[in-house]
């Protein structure tokens, strides 16, 4: 039996690293380096940013980050599941992980960009309600990039 936890926790770590690493190369095999838009290290650990970490019998497999832009909306970033554990619903679990999270700290808005070369993240996105948008933030217009958006919380 598979055991699936998602928490909260420090991004710094070995294993999280590891995984941003994964996450840097995959992206990088599909976009040129002027559509990744990856933050790092340092920005997930600000403490305007909620980093979930997805674990597999205690082994880190994925991870996501939600950026509070502190306007009621909130972004999210570096959204990623090892290749050896896709299949399981992680991605799902660590979304409603991050949609959660939004109506804690009362937000109105969740937001991300992702590449038009992920058609699983964007069908993830889609399946939980996100729908397309125009570029947000210092964000330009990409052909290479979606922009998405949920209204959340209980005003919806």
């Amino acid at each position: 039996m598979n055991a699936i936890t998602i928490a909260e926790e420090r991004p710094r770590q070995p294993a999280i690293v590891r995984l941003l690493e994964l996450s840097d190369a995959y992206v990088a095999s599909l976009y040129p380096a002027e559509s990744n838009h990856l933050v790092d290290l340092s920005t997930l650990e600000k403490p305007t940013v909620s980093f979930f970490v997805a674990r597999l019998n205690g082994e880190v497999v994925g991870c996501c980050a939600l950026v509070d832009a502190g306007d009621g909306t909130a972004e999210i970033k570096r959204m990623f599941v090892d290749p050896k554990a896709r299949g399981l619903k992680i991605a799902k679990r660590l979304l409603s992980a991050i949609e959660e999270k939004a109506e804690e700290l009362r937000l109105q808005v969740i937001r991300l960009e992702t590449g038009i070369y992920q058609p699983e993240a964007i069908g993830l996105y889609q399946a939980a309600g996100y729908v397309e948008r125009e570029p947000f933030g210092d964000y330009l217009d990409d052909p290479l990039s979606l922009f998405m958006e949920k209204r959340v919380g209980r005003d919806v």
